[in-house]
Parts: C-alpha cells; sequence; structure tokens
C-alpha cells in the first residue's frame, strides 16, 4: 500500500485569473482543503489551497503559485497526493481505492479471476475493473457486499460471487 493517496485532480482553469478546476476524491468534495498541502506525484510540487465555490463537475480552487489561466492550463491532468497519515482511519467496511488496486480476486471456489485494475463509480455504484489473467478482456464488477463479500486487505485478495458469465471463460 502506497504512502499517497490521490484525492483530486486538476480538470484545467476556471476563469482567467489562475483559479483551477478541481475534482475532489474525498467523501465531501470541499474537505479537500482539511488535507493541504497537495502535492503532485512525485512531490516535487506542494499546493496550498482555497476553495472558492462549488461548481460543476467540481471545485472551483485557488492552488499556491498559480497566478494565471496560462499556469492553470499547463496543470491540467494532475494529480495530487496526500500522505496516508493526513486521512482519517475508515469503519471496518470501507476502503480507500488504492488498496484495493492490484489485489487479487478469488471466486468462492478459491479459483483466481484476476487482479483489480482500477476503481470506478459513474454515479449508482463503486464498481472494481478486474483484469482477468491470460486475457485483454476486463470486467466490471459491482462493489457491493451481495457480489463481493470479502474483503481481506492484509492477504491482498477478495473473494467474489461473480454473476454468471460475468467473466470469460478460462482457455
Amino acid at each position: 500500500m502506497s504512502d499517497l493517496i490521490c484525492v483530486a485532480v486538476i480538470a484545467g482553469a476556471f476563469g482567467v485569473q489562475g483559479e483551477v478546476r478541481l475534482k475532489s476524491f474525498t467523501s465531501q468534495a470541499e474537505a479537500i482543503a482539511d488535507y493541504a498541502p497537495l502535492s503532485d506525484e512525485d512531490g516535487s510540487n506542494l499546493y496550498e489551497l482555497r476553495v472558492l465555490r462549488s461548481i460543476k463537475n467540481g471545485l472551483a480552487v485557488r492552488l499556491s503559485g498559480v497566478t494565471n489561466k496560462e499556469q492553470a492550463d499547463a496543470l491540467r491532468g494532475i494529480k495530487l497526493f496526500v500522505p496516508r497519515a493526513r486521512l482519517p482511519q475508515l469503519p471496518d467496511d470501507e476502503y480507500y481505492y488504492s488498496d484495493l488496486i492490484g489485489m487479487t480476486v478469488l471466486d468462492s471456489g478459491g479459483t483466481e479471476l484476476g487482479q483489480i485494475k482500477s476503481v470506478q463509480n459513474h454515479g449508482a455504484t463503486d464498481l472494481l475493473e478486474v483484469q482477468c489473467p491470460d486475457h485483454s478482456a476486463t470486467v466490471l464488477l459491482p462493489f457491493t457486499r451481495a457480489v463481493v463479500p470479502n474483503v481481506d486487505l492484509t492477504a491482498r485478495r477478495v473473494i467474489t460471487d461473480p454473476p454468471d458469465g460475468a467473466f470469460p471463460d478460462p482457455k
């Protein structure tokens, strides 16, 4: 498990005075300011931030050191991170996405189905994208207790009861 957790991504400039559109991955979007300073992935840049307001698809934010639209545009796509120690402890049945990525996925009989490639959320529920071994295909599994009844962070594996036909037949 990584020491840095991605908590936001810069979606581009917002306006002409250096504000950026920020997509926050925190449970309450505006709480992103509580974790400042945020860094880029390699830690070479640190940003203090001030949330100005909620906007469509994110937040309008002022980042330290960004004073014009060109600087804000140059940051588009930059992921922002905080050290894991700054994040709150989660209840037993909640997980940080970054902790799930790379975990082995097994069916209830112990057959390996793949590894978690990403965790996605398009509004309805979290989805685990599972990379199948020996296939280029990935499978999206709803991350619900019915489909994924067991998550073992220590052993780095999840047990699933996938819907019939969800995974390709082994070769």
